[in-house]
């Protein structure tokens, strides 16, 4: 395969990768949920007064609904602001051109584990065995590529500003550079930079960078460590140096990991082990001395951590069902469903297969770490903490699919065998009407996603974005000073309203930083901006009320009298999304 060729193709998947991540990108998804408005203005915030919401100068760790994640992905959004305003599209971008380059460093990723790969097989030409070369490793990588550009896991996390989605990119990055800088030790500051900076984007990076590093380290110890020293010392220190401050602001405030606590299974601790106490209690009584040790709390956590570890590998969930709608278009999984005989396959042989043994354990230890930080949390198996599969699935795949073409293409059909000769169907074609109908079948299932993801998920999941707060506050801008005071309801599915007005009103930071100083930036506090009070909706107490107009759900008035409705914001599926009412 010549460089031009190879050229050509790269470019087609990038395109590819381009297309399904930019196409329509403020648009599908129909709405930003509420992390994505807050991760938006936030960095609107620190780009016009240098401060987050609650006034804290250039943060390490944002602070957003009493939910303190890491504050990487609101600094990336400030380019794209400056370019494309405070909206939807600008907030997602980081998310797509990371996405893309993912797609990118994948491709030349494999081309480091897979160096100097000649995969052959034989096939029968005129009575005579003859080695024919299918692909080596440069169509391992564009396959891989490929995979990874059309993934329906990647490009959902692609299209919307899911921190995770940055990790990924960074942990790949990382990876990539390690292994350049065994080759080239002055890469090795550059994979450190960036495992470094995974740990400032998402939480679970704080456990699977480590880990990946440490598993790098492992495989390739003898090459690390013949790596003349200036080179590791300076690989260390530069990670150091940029993972310094978030160490110190862990160290510093407690509030920077109560995200990660909150999500832990040893958050619900009461809940979690109330069975088992009783259990234990039972087989002290009979003196089951086995009983006792399987339902001590070690015990009880040990098998809740392994049973969400193993829920990361349930095909169901992988190729049918998925978790979250948010994390999957409508009945669909995380993977095509035509990939799955091929994965096994690509597992199968490259368990068996004669590659590299340092590129084996690394792609499976990858494989193994991923869902290592989702199965402390509770909600699995969980898309989103898990991203980090990615691309091992698509390296799995690809393998499988030139084993499989390579194992067809040379498998000898015995009831055509004497027919060639006779003019009638030959081998050859046989294996070629197997696979252009398993091609078929890829192309019914990729079609099928696009459909779901493009046209029906803001049918089927508007809700789950929640909808309609554009049109309503957009409603409100224009009616505001026909109003003494405006009542926004932030009862679920309208809960965190007030993030949403500050959004799409671009509401002044400098203000807003004077109101929230001092607040406890607690889930069910009254927020007041101006004349909007963002808060439940009591209508027998705020109807006594002159000259105030309501935003809030069906139900909060479907009961009630004396109100009229000004305008009411339907889901795209015909449902009732927001009222907006007054006396």
């Amino acid at each position: 395969m010549n460089k031009k060729l190879i050229g050509i193709i790269l470019t087609g998947i990038i395109i590819i990768a381009i297309v399904l991540r930019f196409w329509q990108l403020g648009k599908i998804p129909i709405s930003p949920d509420w992390d994505e408005s807050a991760l938006g203005y936030s960095a609107y915030s620190i780009l016009t007064t240098g401060k987050d919401e609650y006034g804290k100068f250039l943060p390490v760790v944002l602070r957003s609904f009493d939910d303190y994640k890491p504050a990487l992905y609101s600094y990336l959004i400030i380019p794209s602001i400056m370019l494309f305003d405070l909206n939807v599209y600008a907030v997602r971008f980081p998310s797509a051109f990371f996405g893309v380059l993912t797609v990118l460093a994948t491709y030349f990723l494999v081309k480091e584990l897979f160096s100097n790969l000649k995969l052959k097989t034989e096939y029968l030409k005129e009575g005579q065995n003859t080695k024919y070369k299918i692909l080596n490793t440069e169509g391992l990588a564009l396959l891989s590529a490929f995979l990874l550009a059309i993934s329906p896991w990647h490009i959902q996390f692609s299209r919307v500003a899911f921190e995770t989605n940055i990790g990924l990119a960074l942990n790949v990055f990382a990876a990539l550079f390690f292994l350049k800088g065994l080759k080239k030790p002055v890469f090795l500051m550059a994979s450190s930079t960036f495992a470094a900076l995974a740990i400032y984007v998402y939480q679970s990076e704080k456990v699977f960078t480590p880990l990946l590093f440490i598993l790098l380290i492992a495989v390739y110890y003898k090459r690390f460590f013949a790596i003349p020293k200036k080179y590791i010392a300076a690989f260390l220190i530069t990670g150091f140096i940029v993972v310094l401050p978030m160490l110190i602001s862990i160290s510093v405030d407690r509030n920077s990991l109560l995200r990660a606590k909150g999500t832990s299974i040893f958050a619900g601790q009461t809940d979690l082990l109330r069975e088992n106490i009783v259990k234990l209690e039972q087989d002290q009584t009979r003196g089951d001395k086995l009983g006792q040790l399987l339902d001590n709390r070690r015990g009880v956590y040990l098998m809740t951590i392994a049973g969400g570890y193993l829920s990361h590998f349930d095909l169901n969930w992988l190729f049918i069902s998925g978790d979250l709608d948010r994390h999957h278009a409508p009945k669909m999984g995380l993977l095509y469903l035509w990939e799955l005989p091929f994965l096994l396959i690509g597992i199968y042989f490259l368990v068996f297969g004669k590659f590299n043994k340092s590129s084996k354990f690394l792609i499976f230890g990858w494989f193994l770490l991923a869902p290592v930080p989702a199965s402390i949390t509770t909600g699995v198996p969980h898309a989103v903490r898990t991203l980090n599969f990615l691309p091992t699935f698509q390296i799995f795949t690809a393998i499988g699919l030139i084993t499989a073409f390579s194992l067809i293409s040379n498998f000898k059909f015995p009831s055509f065998a004497k027919a060639t000769a006779g003019g009638q169907i030959s081998n050859f074609k046989v294996w070629k009407l197997l696979a252009v109908c398993y091609l078929l079948f890829a192309v019914f299932n990729f079609i099928y996603y696009l459909n779901q993801y493009f046209v029906q998920q803001n049918y089927f999941n508007a809700q789950q974005w929640q909808y309609g707060w554009e049109q309503a506050v957009g409603y409100v801008k224009e009616k505001q000073d026909n109003y003494k005071k405006i009542i926004i309801s932030d009862r679920e599915p309208l809960d965190r309203a007030y993030m949403f007005f500050a959004f799409y009103f671009k509401y002044p930071p400098s203000e807003y930083q004077k109101y929230n100083l001092g607040r406890s930036g607690g889930f069910t506090e009254v927020h007041k901006l101006d004349k909007y009070e963002i808060r439940p909706i009591n209508w027998r107490e705020d109807s006594k009320q002159e000259n105030v107009l309501f935003v809030g759900k069906p139900d909060e008035f479907s009961l009630s009298e004396g109100f009229r409705v000004k305008k009411e914001i339907k889901n795209p599926d015909g449902t009732t999304a927001i009222v907006i009412v007054s006396r």
